[in-house]
């Protein structure tokens, strides 16, 4: 029997033993820790020397390579030169062998897990081969090299900067005297940077043994890299709040064997030296021991991931919920908030609020952050794109660095040139409009205002629905979407754009689709409108008068998608017996927190509600860009909403919410009116209630 052991600068509560037959070679394997002292380490290396195989020494690598230049870690070339006897190894390559695997095992199996996660290193130089691999899919990374070994309150932040630093830290680390590292406020002081530091991140680098100084306020919620996790760590770990742990660290007979000694066994098996062991080796072993790398939960399932969303002014009266700016308005001359609003466009981006609760059915969170640019819709109209797009690229580069994997664009922002294709090319992070769910949300809630109304006959087996519907800026990205749904269901469809020739290529495009669907063309609304029976406005008009709400049919649900809203207060008002909503707002899963963004609380518009579906789906791509919107994804993010838990919230007007009452109450409005235009008499000359006014027309009341 071949004797083998791992002998440890870390802790001896750590320390097994077992027998095992490992290729072909019957070994006796032993870890013993030494508790962090070199004297007794140098002890056990000369009782070990003429009686073991091999040797591992754990808790070191005897050189690793930054860039083009290679190390030498002199304690562990100091400890292996006492064993002369004997090979003595740190598993240096297997243990990065183990760990490159393991990243790129979680980014597999989880899912794009790593993408664009903000990565602390506590030291980029002996895991400088995992950092390269962790930047293939982020490069939010920091690294604490300058903060532990020398005690400079410095991060770095990139692969390149850790590179120029190799390049000089060893020689200023040979002048720095051990009595100014080992002092108490230099001592306190690095320790306050490196818990800041972790607090921030959400993916932490580090030997284990080294995360034992730390609690809940530095772990919780975060993913830990290390390796030699056994079960007293994982209890401990869940104590501290970790989500997840990623050890690529192999497991026999129940213990967790670390690089040093798993190399050892190797060596006392095969009978090479550690110089002669090839890469091919390695891989020939590692499969045989068909296991893979561990993805731990100590908590149970936890994954977070982030978002970011941009929001804009939509008109001066936003900027009075600034209090010194709402006093300023009451005293100056409007000329002051115009100059103001002119201002404000070339205001750099910031965060207007963070975005947490957010949680699935799933078990996945969001997380994220609503990012704030200046310009109100009138402002963006003119200036030219370009102007636009460069606030939107500084707004994706505050979103990478905060750690968002997508970011959605609301409002006016998604209107300007080509629909976001131009900054999905150039932003650093996937871009998303939320079109594609501000179509599905409008006629989802249009939908649900409709059959709440009870108006409209219900539909015989799978034929149409007996009713007109109009879409008011049909060529547009959310109009063009609405209008090929509702060619599936309703009986004729009103499409009304100025752009005439988009408007005869949408119609041939929708026959493809729907050939027996009936569509007729117009360049004004008001041509039509008061036969419609539901009405979608889906304009890009800042404001502009679209139609003529006087003209519009008693009962008539318009679902207002255009933002600023085509349809202000002031023209709802005049109809009271005409359902008017804003598009489909989303109640949001879990407990939302986030500051006020115009809805109840944890209600989000659609376009933010599409963005944090792709987050909770793990879905980091582009997804909705450009104007021609594809049907197929406007049913996929519904049904994706579904899944996620998402719901329509109440549907809303300009004054809030509608309850069961109001819209009773402008159903009543509605059938008296019909039944007006009916008999041709006032109806309150007629005397008639409402049940009998609907008699008229031909419409039951319920209740």
């Amino acid at each position: 029997m071949k004797h083998v052991v791992s002998i440890s600068l870390g802790s001896s509560s750590q320390d097994f033993d077992f027998v095992t037959e490992f290729l072909g070679e019957e070994l006796h394997v032993r870890r013993v820790g030494t508790n962090g002292s070199t004297a007794t380490a140098i002890k056990l290396l000369k009782q070990w020397d003429k009686k073991a195989a091999a040797i591992g020494l754990g808790v070191l690598k005897d050189s690793y390579k930054v860039g083009s230049r290679r190390f030498i870690e002199k304690d562990s070339a100091r400890l292996k030169a006492v064993a002369t006897h004997v090979p003595v190894t740190t598993g240096g390559r297997l243990g990065d062998i183990f760990q490159e695997w393991a990243v790129r095992h979680a980014q597999t199996h989880l899912g794009s897990f790593f993408n664009n996660a903000r990565v602390l290193f506590f030291s980029g130089m002996t895991d400088y081969k995992l950092a390269l691999s962790i930047a293939e899919y982020t490069t939010n990374l920091q690294f604490a090299d300058p903060l532990l070994q020398l005690g400079v309150p410095k991060l770095l932040g990139s692969v390149d900067a850790l590179n120029l630093y190799s390049n000089g830290a060893h020689y200023v680390k040979d002048w720095t005297l051990p009595a100014a590292m080992a002092s108490g406020p230099v001592k306190e002081w690095t320790r306050f940077v490196l818990r800041k530091a972790m607090q921030k991140a959400t993916v932490i680098v580090a030997p284990v043994h080294e995360l034992d100084d730390f609690g809940l306020e530095e772990l919780a919620g975060k993913t830990v890299i290390t390796a030699t996790v056994n079960d007293e760590r994982i209890a401990q770990m869940r104590e501290k709040g970790v989500a997840t742990i990623i050890d690529g660290s192999p497991v026999m007979h129940g213990h967790v064997l670390g690089a040093n000694l798993l190399d050892a066994m190797i060596i006392a098996a095969i009978g090479k030296d550690p110089q002669d062991i090839l890469e091919d080796d390695y891989l020939e072993i590692i499969t045989g021991l068909q296991s893979e790398p561990r993805i731990i939960h100590p908590n149970g399932f936890h994954r977070v991931n982030r978002f970011a969303f941009v929001i804009h002014p939509l008109s001066q009266e936003y900027f009075k919920k600034v209090k010194p700016i709402e006093l300023l308005s009451q005293v100056s001359p409007p000329v002051l908030m115009n100059t103001l609003e002119k201002a404000m466009a070339y205001a750099p981006p910031f965060v207007y609020s963070r975005v947490t609760g957010i949680r699935s059915p799933t078990g996945v969170e969001a997380e994220g952050w609503l990012i704030s640019v200046g310009g109100t819709p009138k402002e963006i109209m003119r200036h030219t794109p370009e102007f636009t797009y460069r606030r939107l690229l500084d707004a994706a580069a505050m979103a990478k660095r905060l750690g968002a994997q997508i970011m959605g664009l609301g409002a006016f922002t998604k209107v300007v040139g080509d629909a976001g294709l131009t900054v999905a090319k150039r932003a650093p992070l996937p871009i998303t409009t939320g079109n594609s769910y501000s179509a599905s949300g409008a006629l989802w809630a249009a939908h649900d205002a409709i059959l709440r109304m009870g108006l409209l006959p219900k539909p015989k087996g799978k034929s149409r629905i007996k009713f007109k519907a109009m879409v008011i800026g049909a060529t547009g990205a959310i109009g063009s979407v609405c209008a090929r749904l509702l060619a599936r269901v309703a009986e004729e469809v009103y499409m009304v754009s100025p752009e005439t020739a988009k408007l005869l290529a949408l119609k041939e495009s929708i026959l493809l689709e729907s050939p027996d669907a009936k569509i007729y063309l117009s360049a004004q609304a008001d041509k039509d409108i008061a036969e419609m029976d539901m009405i979608v406005t889906a304009t890009s008009g800042a404001g502009k008068k679209v139609l003529d709400i006087m003209k519009v049919k008693p009962g008539c649900v318009i679902t207002d998608v255009a933002r600023p809203l085509d349809l202000p207060a002031s023209e709802v008002a005049k109809r009271p017996d005409v359902l008017v909503i804003e598009s489909g707002e989303i109640l949001l899963p879990g407990n939302v927190q986030m500051k006020n963004i115009g809805l109840p609380k944890g209600v989000a518009y659609a376009c933010l509600a599409e963005t944090i579906v792709l987050a909770l789906e793990g879905r980091f791509e582009n997804f909705t860009v450009g104007r021609a919107i594809e049907w197929e994804k406007v049913r996929e993010i519904y049904q994706l909403g579904l899944k996620h838990g998402m719901k329509l919230a109440a549907i809303s007007g300009v004054n809030g919410p509608f309850s069961d009452g109001d819209i009773k109450k402008v159903r009543e409005l509605a059938l008296a009116a019909r039944a007006k235009s009916f008999l041709g008499v006032p109806a309150a000359k007629t005397g008639a209630k409402p049940k009998a006014l609907s008699k008229a027309v031909g419409v039951k009341v319920k209740g």
